[in-house]
């Protein structure tokens, strides 16, 4: 009581106080990062090895069963996946939701030097591990083509200049190059003609080394002086291989050309990417945790120009795919969908008041209380997602509660002949165990989400405290700003003096007329009463068990991505209504291992 009547006393410093809260409020909505769902980050490692000319078979068998040996020791450790290529293998090791990243990785580097003894001595180079979060998802994919230009050519470029330059944008997280590979000079040997002349594979890839060292030179000293010699031997393009000699066999020098197939080519063939029918290089962009997805992407596109710029002229920069497109759509859905909301709330309140005044109450409260909820958002790190949002819509209702019983007993008072600052403080006042009392039940019906543990207690962590601190703030505003706008406010009960006014009070009537039927026959009828809602409670059974169940509702957002397994691999992200054109290629070109594009 005493609290009560210091805020309406200090009418000055609760309008400052609220003022203050609202701005803040506003402020952090600015600066509230955007997305479509919380910041989940799930502890997961990937660890990849790499032999040369190795099989699936011999990686599996040979690098994947030693590593996984070791690894499977590691403390917390709940899933762990592998996958074997040919030439390498990768690990990956998903970990307790609760684990620290950097001790699962010290862990992780523990057991790959454990593992080095069990490896064959052909694995040159320790298997090599990095921490990603697999809900990560690009949020923009941009395309490279070239009409005159090779995809290595443009590979070249892409890893040279774009990925270099978009990596310094602020948010983002990581930049993957898809699409092809890094030019490389390719040598087909014919087993036919290497049995002719004798010559082993190893005596190929001998001859091949050596002519392509990038060794010192040497010096030349003659009377006190040094020369240093600098030649540029190192062959870059598949003419400069076809003349090398790689033996000599009845006094006459055998050539690669004689005994291969010389072309330039990547390093990786089993690679492909198309963009409007056309072979493309893919830039997969991921922004960094807790980053504003919409800004990254707005940042991006203001970087383009001047990334096109650094790029030959030959070189065309596209946008392919952009997900915030389906996530802007669906936050300013959701975000309409608030203000809808707390519109219709104070229509209602008005229509039940039917005091322009009087609806001023809700109207600043309800605002203010999902303001402040903002400012509490931005401290604790949350972003403006569908958790969030869908929080702050269903909290709409139960921030307004508060504020009526307030006004409501307020309303009472002045209709028996108080004056206004008696019926604030009188009416607030008998109902502020009532409010509290109110808040602290819908607390504790969301305080069991924040138990939740796993995936789903992450998930669903920040919308319950999203609608617990609306709950909170509702009940700080209910007792502080509005009996001080009760106490200030001149909404005395008058006559229905317009048509609105009298249609409302003819509406109420009837409404509590058609309460007080149905209400009466109850009292009379206990026995059917019970009977239905028996049967409502077990059609909710029924219902509980017939509905769907998922993680998360079914949503289009107009692409397709996926994986086809078994002698070949493929990838694919594409716009779904250009699928069937996609497929026709994939079955036209059956030695695609790996495909990642757009028709």
């Amino acid at each position: 009581m005493n609290l009560v009547q210091l805020f309406i006393q200090r009418r000055i410093a609760t309008t400052l106080l609220a003022l203050g809260l609202g701005l803040s409020g506003i402020v952090a909505y600015f600066l509230l990062p955007v997305s479509p769902y919380p910041n989940i980050d799930i502890p997961t490692i990937a660890v990849s090895a790499n032999m040369p000319g190795a099989s699936p078979e011999t990686m599996a068998s040979s690098v994947a069963t030693p590593l996984e040996r070791h690894l499977g020791t590691i403390a917390g450790v709940t899933e762990m996946t592998s996958r074997s290529n040919v030439n390498n293998t990768q690990i990956v090791l998903q970990f307790d939701i609760d684990r620290d990243i950097d001790g699962a990785a010290r862990d992780v580097q523990a057991a790959i030097n454990a593992a080095r003894a069990d490896l064959p001595a052909a694995l040159r180079t320790n298997p090599t591990y990095r921490k990603f979060n697999p809900a990560d998802q690009p949020i923009i994919v941009l395309a490279m083509t070239s009409k005159t230009l090779s995809t290595g050519q443009i590979y070249d470029q892409a890893s040279n200049i774009i990925q270099q330059k978009l990596s310094q944008i602020s948010g983002v997280g990581d930049v993957e190059l898809n699409g092809a590979s890094l030019p490389a000079i390719r040598i087909e040997l014919n087993p036919r003609a290497l049995f002719q002349y004798g010559i082993g594979l190893e005596d190929v890839r001998a001859a091949v080394s050596a002519a392509n060292a990038n060794s010192p030179k040497g010096d030349i000293q003659q009377q006190g002086q040094s020369f240093q010699v600098f030649a540029n031997d190192t062959a870059t393009l598949a003419n400069d291989y076809k003349t090398l000699i790689i033996a000599y066999r009845n006094n006459a020098a055998v050539r690669l050309q004689d005994v291969a197939q010389v072309y330039d080519g990547v390093e990786n063939v089993r690679n492909l990417g198309t963009f409007n029918g056309k072979p493309a290089i893919l830039v997969n962009i991921t922004k960094q945790p807790g980053a504003n997805v919409i800004q990254v992407v707005d940042n991006i596109r203001a970087q383009l120009p001047s990334l096109k710029s650094a790029l030959p002229v030959s070189i065309d920069l596209g946008i392919l795919f952009d997900t915030t497109t389906s996530i802007r759509n669906a936050v300013h859905d959701v975000e309409m969908t608030l203000i809808l909301s707390t519109i219709l709330v104070i229509v209602v309140v008005f229509l039940f008041l039917r005091n322009f005044k009087a609806t001023m109450v809700p109207t600043v409260c309800v605002p203010l209380s999902l303001l402040g909820t903002f400012g509490v958002m931005y401290l604790m790190g949350f972003s403006l997602d569908n958790f969030s949002l869908m929080a702050l819509i269903v909290s709409t209702g139960f921030v307004v509660d508060n504020t009526i019983v307030v006004l409501e007993n307020v309303t009472r008072h002045l209709e028996n002949g108080e004056d206004r600052l008696t019926a604030a403080l009188k009416g607030s006042s008998e109902v502020s165990f009532t409010v509290i009392s109110m808040s602290i039940s819908l607390v504790a019906v969301f305080f069991p989400v924040l138990l939740l543990g796993g995936l789903v207690g992450r998930i669903f962590h920040e919308f319950a405290i999203t609608v617990t601190t609306a709950i909170v703030m509702s009940l700080i505003v209910s007792l502080t700003v509005t009996p001080m706008m009760c106490a200030y406010l001149d909404f005395a009960v008058k006559e229905d003096q317009n048509f609105l006014m009298r249609w409302s009070r003819r509406a109420l009537d009837a409404m509590q007329d058609f309460y007080r039927r149905t209400l009466s026959w109850s009292l009379d009828n206990p026995k059917t009463i019970m009977v239905i809602v028996l049967i409502a409670v077990l059609l909710n059974f029924y219902l509980l068990y017939i509905v769907p169940k998922g993680f998360f509702p079914d949503t289009d957002s107009g692409t397709i991505q996926g994986g086809i397994q078994g002698d070949q691999t493929i990838s694919y992200q594409l716009m779904s209504k250009k699928f069937l054109a996609f497929m026709d290629i994939v079955r036209a070109d059956p030695a695609v291992a790996e495909v990642a594009g757009s028709i």
